[in-house]
Formats: C-alpha cells, structure tokens, sequence
C-alpha cells in the first residue's frame, strides 16, 4: 500500500515542477525584470536566479501533493468528504493566503497562477478521497 503512495506524491510533485517551470517562473521572471528605465537595468545574479527558480519549484512541488496528502488523512480517518465539501469556501480563502505567502513575487498573477491549481487540486483531492478514502459501514470502518 505503500509503493502507490509514493510513486503518486513522486508524479504530483514532478507535474508541480513541471507547472512551474513551464508556466509560473516565467511571468515570475518577467515582473522582477519589469523594472528596467532607460538608466536601470536589471542584472540579477545566477544566485538570484537560482533562489528564485528553486523557491517556485519547491513551492509548487510542495503544493501539488495536496491530494496525495488528503487521501492520506482520508485514510487514517481524519478527513471525509463530507467535511471537505462543506468547507470548500474555506478551502478558496486558504488557497489564495499560502499562494500569497508561498510565491517569492508580490504580483496578483503569481499569487493567482498558485492559488487557481490549488483550488483545483483541493477539488481533486475530495474526488481522490471519495474513491480511495476509509469506507465506512454503518459507522465501522472497513479497509478496502
């Protein structure tokens, strides 16, 4: 039971890299560039760059194991989907607060291009967590 566990958090934290790399970090890029005049050019070290670039692939790595870790409360019975429908309006507030603190960049669109997967992560994961969460039999847990 472990070995799909771990190779599911091993894809959903490649596709958050992945997203990140090929859709976040160049906006990211482009706002912290965006402040060039005709007497200031940005010339951000490969120090810069690296911290940038690892903050965002980290970040949105972390992220998308959202469903993987909701399966595995489901699991252990600390979440149902129930409790996870009834709190989605929490859930959109919450995902727009850690993309506001996770992203590096204080722009809107950085913040929006987290807190859009995430909320649609959060979906997937009650998805996930209905088809492979604890079953319950008249209030007995049974493990699939």
């Amino acid at each position: 039971m472990l070995l799909p566990f771990i190779l599911f958090s091993c894809c959903c934290f490649l596709a958050g890299v992945v997203f990140a790399f090929l859709v976040v970090f160049p906006p990211a890029f482009h706002f912290l560039t965006g402040y060039a005049t005709d007497f200031l050019s940005p010339m951000p070290s490969v120090q810069e760059y690296f911290s940038l670039s690892i903050r965002l692939l980290i970040a949105f790595g972390v992220v998308f194991e959202l469903p993987v870790v909701m399966v595995l409360l489901a699991k252990v019975g600390l979440l149902t989907v129930g409790f996870l429908w009834r709190h989605q309006k929490y859930a959109v507030l919450i995902a727009f607060v850690v993309a506001a603190i996770l992203t590096p960049t204080p722009d809107v669109v950085n913040q929006c291009l987290m807190a859009v997967p995430l909320i649609l992560l959060y979906q997937l994961g009650i998805v996930a967590v209905w088809l492979f969460g604890r079953k319950t039999i008249r209030g007995f847990a049974k493990n699939p």
